[in-house]
């Protein structure tokens, strides 16, 4: 039976923050310009772009019942909000409020500024040592709930693995419905 070297918290977590990463990049490596705005249901948040020209995301404080099916330019800003916001505090920046956090404004944009933010977190996750992952943090949940920088490093994974499971998602299905219509 083949066993396993231990392995620090931070090697564990980049480890899997790798394998997220590889496997987001499968769905955004094949997403088309058209892909972002598509709206895979009448009931959508998306992105829209104002007189001053931001994109900005639909968004309630309260999730809806039922919850709106989000598009690809939504998830893509969304990923982004909760991406650098997590940075910020990792790195102790302050983070832009959502309400001046606007989509980039083509499917091109929002993936340079993904895979941005994919090399500045994993630097930022480097500079953390082993024993820094056991310090506190106040992202996602406030700093009372007793959770360390380990457990927005771990959220980050499953929520970066979440919504890009979601743009893959409607990724096939708007590839499916156009090859139906053909």
């Amino acid at each position: 039976m083949l066993r396993a070297m231990p392995v620090s918290s931070r090697e564990l977590l980049r480890w899997q923050f790798d394998l997220t990463w590889a496997l987001a990049e499968v769905h955004l490596d094949a997403l088309t310009e058209e892909d972002f705005l598509w709206r895979p249901a009448s009931l959508v948040w998306t992105v829209h772009r104002g007189e001053d020209e931001q994109w900005r995301p639909d968004w309630a404080d309260t999730e809806p019942d039922p919850v709106p099916v989000p598009t690809i330019a939504w998830l893509s800003w969304h990923i982004d909000w909760w991406w650098s916001t997590a940075l910020d505090h990792l790195t102790g920046r302050a983070p832009t409020p959502r309400e001046q956090f606007f989509w980039a404004g083509s499917g091109a944009a929002a993936l340079t500024g993904l895979r941005g933010l994919r090399t500045a977190w994993a630097a930022a996750l480097d500079e953390v040592a082993d024993a820094g992952f056991e310090a506190p943090s106040a992202y996602p949940w406030p700093v009372e709930a007793g959770l360390t920088v380990a457990h927005l490093a771990g959220w980050v994974n499953a929520e970066l693995m979440k919504n890009t499971a979601e743009i893959g998602q409607l990724r096939m299905l708007r590839a499916a419905s156009l090859a139906c219509q053909s």
